[in-house]
This record gives structure tokens, C-alpha cells and sequence, in this order.
């Protein structure tokens, strides 16, 4: 069984956080420390998989479902235009260990990212 997590504690109503999707499987939610004027976070509501990597693994078709949220969210949030991030791992930005995404949009004109 996973660690239990932040995320987990959010999708078992033990805290508190401003739900902007839901599915049967998928939960969406506004980041509490944003990076850009739309930063949402979007998870599988099971703790199963601790990053993205080890979801596609596991349920590639939960992955697609995430995905897919993500992609209806950025359309109703910022126009359709958007990054989709995933951290795995801690060496790279991961902090919480339970698979998720980071939809961001609006505010990055500023920031270049070289060969992305």
C-alpha cells in the first residue's frame, strides 16, 4: 500500500481544497502555491501509483483519463493552450509522491524554455 500523502488526504476529505473536477476516478484541484495564473493539480484518486511513470505502467487507461481532464480543463480555464507537467521523482521537483499533474497556463510569457 502507498505512503499516505497530502493528495490522499484531500481525496478522503481530511483537508480541504478548491475541487474545480471530478470524476469517478479522477480528482481536480487548484494548487495552493500557484506558478502561473492557472495552476491546477490533477490526480488519480488512488494512491496506487507514486508518479506518472509507474501509472503508465500500472493503468495506462487511467493515465488517458487523467490526461483527458487535464485537456478539458485547460479548454475551459485558459483557451485550450497550456503545459502539462509531471515531476518524477524528487531530483526532479516531485515533492508529493502519489502520480499527478500540473496543468499551468497564463503568466509564463516571460519564461523561455530553450529546446522544450
Amino acid at each position: 500500500m502507498a505512503a499516505e500523502t497530502v493528495f490522499g488526504k484531500i481525496v478522503a476529505g481530511e483537508i480541504p481544497a478548491d475541487i474545480v473536477a471530478e470524476t469517478e476516478r479522477i480528482l481536480a484541484f487548484r494548487d495552493i502555491a500557484p506558478q502561473a495564473a492557472v495552476h491546477l493539480v490533477v490526480i488519480p484518486k488512488t494512491a496506487e501509483y507514486a508518479n506518472v511513470t509507474e501509472l503508465a505502467a500500472g493503468d495506462p487507461e487511467l493515465l488517458a483519463e487523467l490526461v483527458a481532464v487535464a485537456k478539458r480543463l485547460a479548454e475551459q480555464y485558459a483557451n485550450g493552450e497550456y503545459r502539462l507537467i509531471f515531476n518524477n521523482g524528487a531530483s526532479a521537483g516531485q515533492t508529493v509522491f502519489h502520480a499527478h499533474a500540473h496543468v499551468l497556463a497564463g503568466g509564463l510569457e516571460e519564461r523561455s524554455l530553450v529546446g522544450s
